[in-house]
């Protein structure tokens, strides 16, 4: 497969694609989708050729003995990121949005505060509000183009009624690898502020070159208060699948998660335990080889391509295919700029409040996209700001 195909999703049920026009005003005639976090490539032929399989046998009954799925996650945890985990610890929710809100039920009563470090993935604040839970921001200071973590002024704004703590790791958006020592740091103030600590690492396989993601649960002294999310759907491109997996090592945090699974009665479907059994395999791992070669080439010309453009700066990604990019350098209101985005350059993009505090000057574009049509939004984006230049 070459990564370079350009597919047509319009009129498939696309939310990236079929619903841009209805909450952006982009056609998707003549716009270009880089909002919502899925690739434009497909997955692994391992991927189609296990659900083809399952097709071809043509009864889809309930799933049961799920030993080679937690194999194939607890190989690729260990192969790709040198951590070994319990297959015992393994849950598996819809998808990590449910991941998180499962997380809030579980360790959270109504009224107590969940923290996160903003700006961050909206999805977060989203579910923490509706489970009627404050939501407290820490925003993310910017230190030399890139997030940092300031502790000292977050100690702060802890009133004491804070309870967890949704760590987004490597970061979106934005996409800072966090060192061990920032990690170090994170574990620290969770313990000091004796707050559960929920680990987001969805995007941990999606690396540019160079960089390591380490897993929190490498981190000392933070196990027994840690959660840990992962999934492969993003790192695969079947997010459509919804399938996410909260790993808990600690057995009482394991037990009162596992109480409000079953309460709830959730159970994974079949079809996703199909494709992440055969993602989490060593052609899985090939195929992530290529997608991050290729999506860091696109990093590369994206942002040569939007930092051309003066007052305009995309941060240097470290892991993920988000482009986080600053307007604030134009001088322009939101409205303005992100109008030229929108009705000018004709893109459909996240809007970085929607993100929380420290995003009000961002948009968010999603790179993972055939090589021309990353190369065909940065000509829109020059065009659409070219009196600056």
């Amino acid at each position: 497969m070459s990564f370079d195909e350009i597919i047509d999703r319009r009129g498939t049920h696309c939310v990236k694609w079929d619903k841009m026009e209805a909450l952006y005003g982009v056609s998707p005639d003549d716009g270009i989708a880089m909002w919502v976090a899925d690739m434009e490539f497909r997955p692994p032929a391992c991927v189609q050729d296990a659900l083809q399989a399952v097709a071809d046998h043509g009864i889809y009954g309930y799933f049961g003995d799920e030993g080679a799925y937690l194999g194939a996650i607890c190989w690729w945890m260990e192969h790709r990121h040198g951590w070994r985990v319990d297959p015992a610890a393994i849950f598996t929710t819809h998808g990590l949005v449910n991941g998180t809100a499962m997380c809030v039920d579980a360790f959270t009563a109504p009224g107590d505060g969940v923290v996160l470090f903003t700006p961050v993935y909206h999805a977060f604040a989203r579910v923490i509000r509706a489970a009627g839970r404050d939501l407290v921001e820490c925003e993310m200071p910017l230190v030399d183009g890139q997030y940092s973590l300031d502790f000292a002024a977050w100690d702060t704004q802890m009133k004491g009624h804070e309870k967890l703590l949704v760590l987004c790791s490597p970061h979106n958006p934005g996409g800072r690898v966090w060192t061990r020592a920032e990690l170090d740091g994170v574990a620290d103030f969770a313990r000091r502020h004796d707050l559960i600590l929920v680990s987001d690492e969805i995007h941990h396989d999606l690396l540019m070159p160079g960089q390591v993601h380490t897993p929190m649960a490498l981190i000392d002294g933070i196990a027994d208060r840690l959660v840990m999310m992962t999934a492969a759907t993003k790192t695969f491109n079947i997010a459509g699948a919804h399938v996410g997996n909260v790993i808990i090592h600690d057995p009482g945090l394991r037990a009162r998660f596992g109480t409000r699974m079953a309460a709830l009665g959730l159970s994974p479907n079949s079809f996703g335990l199909f494709m992440v059994t055969a993602a989490y395999s060593p052609e899985g791992a090939e195929w992530v080889d290529r997608v991050c070669a290729y999506l860091a080439e696109n990093a590369r010309i994206f942002d040569e391509g939007i930092n051309a453009i003066p007052g305009l700066r995309s941060m240097a990604l470290q892991s993920t295919y988000l482009a986080w990019v600053d307007f604030s350098g134009t001088g322009m209101s939101r409205a303005e700029f992100t109008a030229r985005v929108e009705k000018g350059a004709r893109i459909a993009v996240n809007h970085g409040p929607s993100f929380g505090q420290g995003g009000d000057s961002f948009l968010r574009f999603n790179i993972a996209a055939p090589r021309a049509v990353v190369e065909d939004a940065v000509a829109r984006m020059q065009a659409a700001f070219a009196d600056l230049q």
